[in-house]
């Protein structure tokens, strides 16, 4: 049986936040269907292990840039490393938990410079070429909590809420140049900040992290909780010549746990 081609041999691929977890599994789940992909991460070490990591899952290199894309010198060092891709993945770490109450102004510009002015200001800067080659694909990873929010998690219901509103706009103006924009919205998975939150929620219960884990797995429809090469997966095929009339969408992995129809 022969594999799918996804079209994107020698197409260019940058993955932000890709050094760990979904951004990651993104990442090689491109450079496994033939793009020629370049990964990011704020921190040196990790983002070279990553690098050597995939490159030999692929057999070839990969382009590693590390900056934050939070930052306008970061944005433009990653596309110097980047000129011109035809995909384009935006992923940044979420804010942290707490209550509404307690965050000020700064709590605020922080969870917005990250989750939705970066990716906005980045989709900005590869659009236009996109729109002139007739073809880009744009992945923002957003979060579950798009389609329903947790309380505990405000800073990011807004942030990623605001992106999404955006987008929707955005993707209607451009589809007809062969460019897609579309949502990806991770439930639970497999990743060092699912497993923080676990810990934390173990002790403050007084459970064990594992009893915490299991909890967590029990309670999705599945039995189980996602794996990261599942999310890669969607989004290699988000962004192939395949997935051309799918524009627009927040796409929700989450193993049915959000029980509304919409």
């Amino acid at each position: 049986m022969h594999e799918l081609d996804y079209g994107l041999a020698g197409r260019k691929a940058l993955v932000c936040g890709s050094s760990q977890g979904l951004g990651k599994a993104c990442a090689l789940a491109l450079a496994k269907a033939g793009a020629d992909v370049t990964i990011n991460g704020r921190t040196a070490e990790t983002l070279g292990l990553t690098a050597d990591e995939l490159a030999e899952a692929i057999g070839r290199p990969v382009a590693s840039i590390c900056a934050d894309v939070t930052t306008s010198a970061g944005r433009y060092a990653l596309l110097e490393a980047c000129p011109e891709p035809d995909i384009l993945v935006t992923n940044a770490a979420g804010p942290p938990p707490g209550q509404f109450t307690d965050w000020d102004e700064e709590d605020w510009q922080r969870a917005l410079s990250s989750n939705m002015i970066a990716p906005i200001l980045l989709i900005r800067d590869v659009i236009e070429a996109m729109q002139g080659k007739g073809w880009g694909r744009i992945v923002n990873i957003t979060s579950g909590a798009v389609k329903a929010p947790i309380a505990l998690l405000g800073l990011s219901n807004g942030a990623r809420s605001g992106l999404t509103g955006f987008v929707a706009g955005l993707a209607r103006e451009v589809a007809k140049n062969g460019v897609t924009i579309n949502n990806l919205l991770p439930g639970q998975f497999e990743t060092d900040r699912l497993r923080a939150l676990a810990r934390a929620s173990a002790e403050r219960r007084g459970v064990s992290f594992e009893q915490a884990w299991k909890e967590l797995a029990t309670a999705n429809p599945t039995g189980r909780i996602g794996h990261p090469e599942e999310f890669g997966a969607t989004c290699a095929f988000l962004a192939s010549k395949q997935a051309g009339y799918i524009n627009g969408q927040n796409i929700l992995l989450d193993g049915g746990a959000y029980p509304g129809t919409f």
